[in-house]
């Protein structure tokens, strides 16, 4: 037998064997993530997807009948509201502040890391800031409610669900636990988390940070802390960091603030129901999520022009966010539109935050709003396409199944929905569209 042949005979025993093993359960079970990782790597050397950038359009105001339709897939948590926003709670001001003290850090919770799962973060953060409060699950529990694709049959992990939003963490809270609740807030900042801290309610985070993935290479991603204290003579916050910096550890006040700018300084506070009032009087004027949401937007303004390369694009994507989260959209997609024009002027050399999408997404609010669905289509696409692996990102599969549904595009609208119910089955806008559509999930 010739080598070549012996060559090929080789390559097909082995290709037989591989599959042979990943129909054995227990093997499969252990051979998952390696296989993961191994298309991630894969994908990474052949579409480098910081090199990837994004265009907008202008879009143009669909047909009447299209527009008419629209009603029938508008679903909470992401329909957009029918109204003006509301006043928020009234604050009134102390007259004289209670002086903060030097140094807080508060203990009574357990630590919990992330590792060991596929992209806990979020549960494993969450389940500290509940622990703290007395409940008494741990970030499996939060994982098997908000991330049940990312389980197999028998509750081993698996690399589907990518994040879990804020706005499902509150809504977890809202649903399963009673007695406590969650506030969400945009516009945050060190003092106003030491005034919290100082009172006992340790907030969270979300943030980024530049890392050298799973994958080898260094890229932006995001990041939930939870933060338990303040050092007032080293400058420092005290987080409970779940991937590498571990529990108690110090970051100075400039750091933190860096990487909380990609967010927006957005801010999450658990509390028990009965403390609201107290919760409100810490808050000051953020009790009122719309002034919060204004003052974000003047932060980021006040930025924008003083930031370079990727801080000024976090500024101007803060813009948009804040826009949009005020139900200005048509200024929000044009916000949006300068953001990613900034974006594509940063270096490719790993400096861009590709994953962006894959944690905020209000370009699409905006630009869906706005009536520019063909911006909505490209977005989710290159972000599906291009930015992943695998288009396993349900916030963007179904925005653009509500992009091709306002075109009119049926049947992919459906598709997109079922999608992202297949990532995320207690995804209840994408279930409800569909249910709206008198089609089942």
């Amino acid at each position: 037998m010739s080598k070549s042949k012996r060559a090929i005979l080789l390559i097909l025993v082995f290709l037989a064997l591989l599959v042979t093993v990943l129909l054995v359960p227990p093997f499969r079970t252990r051979l998952a993530w390696r296989l993961e990782d191994l298309s991630a790597r894969v994908f990474r050397l052949l579409n480098p997807p910081e090199q990837v950038t994004f265009k907008p359009g202008q879009g143009t105001q669909p047909p009447t009948l299209t527009a008419a339709t629209l009603d029938a897939v508008q679903t909470t948590p992401l329909s957009a509201p029918t109204s003006q926003p509301s006043p928020g709670p009234t604050w009134t001001p102390t007259i004289t502040p209670t002086p903060l003290p030097e140094t807080v850090s508060l203990t009574g919770f357990r630590y919990e890391s992330q590792r060991g799962g596929y992209n806990y973060c979020g549960p494993a953060n969450f389940s500290m800031a509940l622990n703290f409060w007395g409940w008494k699950g741990d970030r499996n529990t939060i994982v098997k409610a908000l991330m049940p694709g990312n389980l197999d049959a028998k509750d081993q992990p698996v690399n589907l669900d990518k994040n879990v939003m804020p706005y499902e963490l509150q809504e977890y809270v809202r649903d399963n636990v009673p007695g406590l609740k969650v506030i969400i807030r945009m516009g945050g900042d060190v003092l106003l988390l030491k005034r919290l801290l100082a009172a006992g309610f340790p907030p969270l985070v979300e943030k980024g940070y530049y890392e050298t993935d799973y994958t080898g290479k260094l890229g932006w991603m995001g990041h939930y802390q939870f933060v338990t204290g303040y050092d007032e003579p080293q400058g420092t916050l005290i987080v409970q960091d779940t991937y590498n910096d571990g529990p108690d550890f110090h970051i100075g006040y400039d750091e933190f603030m860096q990487g909380w700018r990609a967010f927006n300084y957005l801010f999450l506070i658990v509390y028990p129901q009965e403390r609201e009032t107290e919760v409100f009087a810490l808050l000051g004027p953020w009790a009122d999520e719309w002034w919060a949401a204004q003052h974000a937007l003047e932060v980021a303004q006040g930025e924008v022009n003083q930031l370079t390369g990727v801080d000024q694009f976090f500024a101007q994507f803060n813009i948009g966010s804040s826009l949009a989260k005020l139900q200005r959209y048509a200024e929000a997609s044009y916000a949006f539109d300068q953001a990613f024009i900034f974006y594509n002027a940063l270096p490719d050399d790993g400096t861009r935050p590709y994953r962006m999408m894959w944690y905020q997404t209000w370009p699409y609010w905006a630009y869906y709003y706005s009536y520019r669905y063909s911006d909505v289509l490209s977005l989710a696409n290159t972000t599906l396409n291009e930015t992943i692996s695998k288009p396993v990102l349900e916030e963007s599969l179904y925005w653009r199944g509500m992009a091709h549904y306002a075109l009119g595009e049926i049947q992919p609208a459906i598709d997109d929905f079922r999608a992202a119910l297949r990532i995320n089955p207690g995804f209840e806008a994408a279930r409800f569209a569909l249910q709206n559509m008198g089609v089942s999930p």
